[in-house]
This record gives C-alpha cells, structure tokens and sequence, in this order.
C-alpha cells in the first residue's frame, strides 16, 4: 500500500484527490495538511511514502516546504501538484528536491499513476512545464553528450520525453520492461544525469522533442 499525504490549502481540492485516491486498491491516504508548514509537521511524524505538494499556499507555499523537508527528511519523495505552469516556480522546486511536477489538470487517473511511477523511483515531469523550464538552462553551454546514444536509446529518451512511464515505452516498442529499464539506466549515464526528470530536462534543453 503506497502512503500519501495531500498538501493542499484548498479544502475541496483535497477532498476531491483523497476520494478519488480512496478508490484506489493500492493507495492510502494518511493525512491531509492546509499549508506547507503543518505539510512538513505531518510529512515528518507520519514518513507517507508519498507527499501531494500544491506549489502556491499562505504560512508556508510549495517550494519552501519542499526543500524544508527534504532537508530534514532526504528520502521524502514529492510529487508539485499546481495550477501553474510557470518556470519560475518550477526551477526553484525541481532544486529544492522535488521528485515529480503535474498540473492540476491532469487526469485523476494520471495523479494515481505518478503516484506509483514515483513510489517506485521514477520522475514524472508535465512536458509543457519541462519546455516552459528550459528558457532557465540556456546560459551554459554542454558537451552535445546525447551523440553517445543508440538509435533505440535515443528513441525511448523522447518517449520518456512525452512523459510515458517504463511499461508504457514496452508496450509501444514491443520489448521486455526490463530491456527499457536498462536502457533507461544507460540513457541516464551517457547524459550525465541522475533521474528521468534531468534526462527530460537535457532532451528539451537541446531540443531534441523536435
């Protein structure tokens, strides 16, 4: 069962993700929190596996809150669920240690499936936001290090690009989980990166979506 907190200062957006959620088999909702302050308390004393963040909240909003706790608690991983597609939020947060970014329109389904995509260690990032994101990253200059890749590899990078999970890129290339996964794992060492999240953030970067 995958624990979840929901951090939220609206009390109808809270009690409409925690009724959805609660039809979920797999999925427990532990706790609710109205601002990233009583966010933090609650994540700290109930360690959910994951923390529903919104990004904007009086007392204490997203960003603040996310890297509070991660500073505290390093293993907390946080998915930002916000109506802002704005990369002026969205760059400080990713740096504050956030594991994962959706907006708040996406599909209830979607939530769910980033919820277990991020439980079991992956990075979810909204593609618009990701692009929004970029115009932050055009300063320095890098070694065009995605020449290294493979025709396949490169290939799984841009469909985890537009945001498919692992089984979804097997089931589209017609291979075995485990051979994305091992892609996925050279993908990310070839690029330097350390996380799905980066590698979408360098296939923008270098505008290889196009």
């Amino acid at each position: 069962m995958i624990r979840v907190l929901l951090v939220d200062d609206h009390e109808m957006v809270r009690m409409g993700v925690s009724t959805y959620l609660s039809t979920q088999p797999d999925i427990d909702v532990v706790g609710e929190a109205e601002n990233g302050k009583v966010g933090v308390e609650k994540a700290l004393k109930l360690r959910p596996d994951i923390v529903l963040m919104d990004l904007v909240m009086d007392v204490m909003d997203g960003v603040e809150a996310t890297r509070q706790l991660i500073n505290q608690w390093p293993e907390a991983k946080i998915i930002i669920v916000t109506s802002f597609l704005d990369d002026e939020k969205l760059y400080p947060v990713i740096e504050a240690g956030a594991t994962s970014y959706l907006l708040k329109t996406s599909r209830a389904s979607n939530i769910a499936d980033a919820i277990r995509a991020t439980h079991h260690g992956e990075s979810v990032l909204e593609p618009k936001a990701a692009g929004m994101m970029m115009t932050k990253m055009r300063s320095k200059d890098r070694p065009m290090l995605h020449d290294d890749l493979t025709e396949r590899e490169f290939e799984i990078l841009l469909l985890i690009a537009q945001g498919k999970s692992n089984q979804e890129i097997a089931d589209e290339l017609f291979i075995a989980l485990k051979t994305v996964k091992t892609h996925v794992s050279n993908i990310l060492a070839k690029l330097d990166v350390s996380d799905r999240t980066q590698a979408v953030i360098y296939a923008f970067r270098h505008d290889l979506t196009k």
